[in-house]
């Protein structure tokens, strides 16, 4: 079971060095080889966007430095940026103690999200008063 691997770390010393390759393969890719990914600003920690990456993209962002996700709508690689120009580049990766959540700190150039916000998460819920509130990207 991979799981047994990252609990495994948990024993390890910090700054302990692993081969990026085999981390890699014991990723918990679901049944559909997807795996979740949590894309942050880099500069002001946001969290800009929620996505998923195949095994393919996962090693195409590393290489390029340039996030590229799977689109489970197109079925299809989606290199951000590429149509709209909002690019993201990235500067750091973490994968959680689990293996099954990748944390992506990026440069973002323009928006994140498709509707010209600079982060995907513009829906802030009100607990108390049971609403929720749109906000401009300027207040985020």
């Amino acid at each position: 079971m991979k799981r047994d691997y990252f609990i495994a770390l948990e024993q390890k010393n910090n700054n302990a060095l692993l081969a990026l390759s085999e981390v890699i393969e014991q990723l918990a890719f679901n049944e559909q080889g997807l795996i979740p990914v949590i894309t942050q600003d880099a500069k002001t920690q946001s969290v800009l966007m929620f996505a998923w990456m195949n095994k393919k993209a996962l090693e195409q962002t590393i290489a390029t430095q340039r996030m590229t996700y799977w689109s489970r709508s197109r079925q299809q690689l989606w290199i951000k940026g590429e149509t709209s120009g909002s690019w993201q580049k990235l500067l750091a990766m973490s994968f959680d103690c689990d293996g099954d959540v990748i944390l992506c700190e990026v440069e973002q150039q323009g928006a994140a999200c498709h509707t010209g916000r600079k982060s995907c998460f513009y829906l802030h819920v009100d607990v108390d008063s049971q609403h929720v509130r749109i906000t401009d990207s300027n207040e985020l």
